[in-house]
């Protein structure tokens, strides 16, 4: 064949020169081997095995030495008809070093990327001839290796399958780092190519290894990309729960695939929103079991991805409480792994909340249970008067399209920052119920602006009246220790509860029912008036579920070392009380 003579050019490698009748001689063996099955041919391709390896061996040799694809098929045109019809050969690829060399070969060829059609239509060739070696279920020729070595077909094809893995796990095992010479070609080259060659196998056990190296390999090199059809095709198989995925594997997951990480944040937000009836335990459990949180701390952008979809339904549902408990458990959950990870990580809570006010951001991050609890009052105090203070420099003053905007999106972090550090709202409650009147202003205000934090001066000082008013009920019943209890008084709170005023902004039933709760909870009355107030108002307003929710989200806080023994066991006793009391009133 006078066709072969570019074959044998060549001189600019490093390893002996392949004459034409070698070249020509394993070009015929080739074709004999693929139109004859016969005892022969088998014989033949037996006998030939260990001289094929060779040959393999350095044509591969020579590949790595040339600069590109194009090099390659410009000296060896016919390699890919000569590799093709191997690979078709199952009496070949039967043989685990001659797959190891021909596989290897084929990465050799593949162009990552291809810049003529020639170049896509051999990637082509090459994605579809390592599917189908993956994924053969009744090729005749591989029965006939089958039958020839007595092999049951599901094992042969379990060993098929693990050796394959095996060596696309072996061929991106080296870094670019770890190149010995210059001038050879960089091993990233072959990720692409595995990526796509895992495609149909991602919902296989055995390849859960090779999956979890392709994901987890460091990207040092622009070349190491990793196939989207690969991503996409693994992130639907874990999403319907057809791939077992490691930890480290489903993190790294979502860490390159953006849509799978979306899909996860929602997938919580939609749970949580449906379950009314899932508990802060519960809710800490399983976002636990999810992984976010974990994610979120190894990775500070799946954290800035994570946030912003918070910040997005919540600036759908500001009012949606179920959303915000979501947030606040969440943030709890992650500053708890972040804590894990101190020693590992250097990211700064500045590039971790670039969009909150940095003044805010330590004192809002700080947990009660961090300082003592005589300074509460007064630490709550400042945040008050520093958040009050940049409401009033929004809603006051010039109001200029651009500037305007600018001060409401800084208020609308600040009150971002506050929901996912709830754990402050809740202490101002709590406070709320051992303050005299002279100091509760500032609480108020907090609380207040914790459920209205977008509504204008003249609606937030509406909604403080009707909270402060509450108050001065609450405070008042809870002094009494006379019975009955004020008619007039209950039905007072109930109608705050249940306004509906025309032409004015109602007030917050969930910042009222907190109120309540708190006091029946944390307050010195007795636990039967404490009952008989809060069973009285939640029956008449119809917000007993709601009264429910509120008292299991005051647990947790019984576990934070902030109270003595003695008063945490009362708080507790007094929080299973009520919610039995409530549960035999539903």
């Amino acid at each position: 064949m006078s066709q072969l003579q570019p074959v044998i050019q060549l001189q600019s490698m490093a390893e002996p020169l392949l004459n034409i009748q070698e070249m020509q001689f394993w070009l015929d063996k080739a074709v004999a081997w693929g139109q004859a099955d016969s005892p022969d041919t088998q014989g033949d391709t037996c006998l030939h095995l260990n001289r094929l390896r060779d040959l393999l061996q350095q044509l591969l040799t020579n590949m790595n030495n040339t600069s590109s694809t194009i090099e390659t098929m410009k000296t060896l045109p016919f390699l890919g008809q000569f590799l093709g019809r191997l690979c078709w050969n199952p009496y070949v690829t039967a043989d685990a070093t001659s797959r190891r060399l021909l596989f290897q070969c084929l990465w050799g060829l593949y162009s990552e990327h291809p810049g003529n059609a020639v170049e896509r239509k051999a990637n082509q060739w090459i994605r579809k001839v390592l599917c189908q070696l993956a994924t053969e279920d009744d090729d005749a020729a591989a029965q006939a290796v089958m039958k020839h070595m007595g092999v049951p077909p599901k094992e042969y094809y379990l060993k098929l399958l693990r050796k394959r893995v095996a060596l696309l796990q072996e061929n991106i095992g080296k870094s670019c780092n770890s190149l010995g010479d210059i001038n050879q070609r960089c091993s990233c080259d072959s990720i692409l190519a595995t990526s796509e060659a895992c495609v149909p196998l991602v919902t296989c056990p055995e390849a859960a290894p090779l999956i979890g190296v392709l994901l987890q390999q460091p990207a040092k090199c622009a070349r190491a990309s990793l196939s989207e059809d690969f991503l996409d095709a693994l992130s639907s198989a874990y999403s319907s729960q057809c791939s077992s995925l490691e930890e480290q594997t489903v993190i790294s997951l979502w860490y390159h695939n953006l849509s799978s990480l979306e899909e996860a944040v929602l997938s919580q937000l939609e749970d949580v929103v449906t379950n009314k009836g899932s508990t802060p335990q519960r809710l800490e459990e399983q976002l636990a079991q999810s992984l976010l949180p974990k994610a979120c701390a190894q990775h500070c952008s799946i954290y800035l991805v994570v946030k912003d979809i918070f910040r997005s339904i919540l600036k759908q549902a500001e009012g949606v409480e179920p959303v915000k408990h979501l947030i606040q458990t969440f943030t709890s959950c992650f500053l708890r792994e972040l804590a894990l990870l101190q020693h590992q990580t250097s990211v700064s809570l500045k590039a971790l909340f670039p969009e909150s006010p940095q003044s805010l951001l330590l004192p809002l991050l700080t947990l009660p249970s961090e300082m003592p609890q005589e300074a509460w009052r007064r630490h709550l105090n400042w945040l008050s008067g520093s958040l009050q203070r940049l409401t009033e420099e929004e809603e006051g003053g010039d109001r200029d399209s651009s500037g305007s905007t600018k001060r409401h999106h800084k208020v609308f972090e600040a009150w971002f920052l506050l929901v996912q550090c709830g754990h402050w709202v809740q202490v101002a409650v709590q406070l709320l119920v051992t303050s005299e009147p002279e100091d509760c202003g500032p609480l108020l205000w907090l609380l207040t602006f914790y459920h209205h934090p977008t509504n204008q001066w003249h609606h937030r000082e509406l909604q403080l009246v009707h909270a402060r008013e509450a108050w001065d009920h609450l405070h008042s019943f809870f002094l009494i220790s006379a019975h009955p209890l004020p008619v007039d008084c209950l039905q007072s709170l109930v109608s705050l509860l249940s306004s509906t005023q025309p032409q004015q902004p109602s007030p917050s039933p969930l910042l009222i029912l907190n109120l309540l709760v708190n006091f029946a909870v944390f307050s010195q009355h007795s636990l039967s008036a404490s009952t008989q107030i809060l069973q009285a108002v939640v029956d008449q307003s119809g917000l007993v579920d709601e009264a429910a929710c509120v008292l299991s989200s005051l647990q947790p806080r019984l576990n934070e070392g902030s109270r003595s023994s003695d008063d945490c066991n009362r708080v507790h006793l007094r929080i299973t009380a009520l919610q039995n009391t409530l549960i035999h009133s539903v």
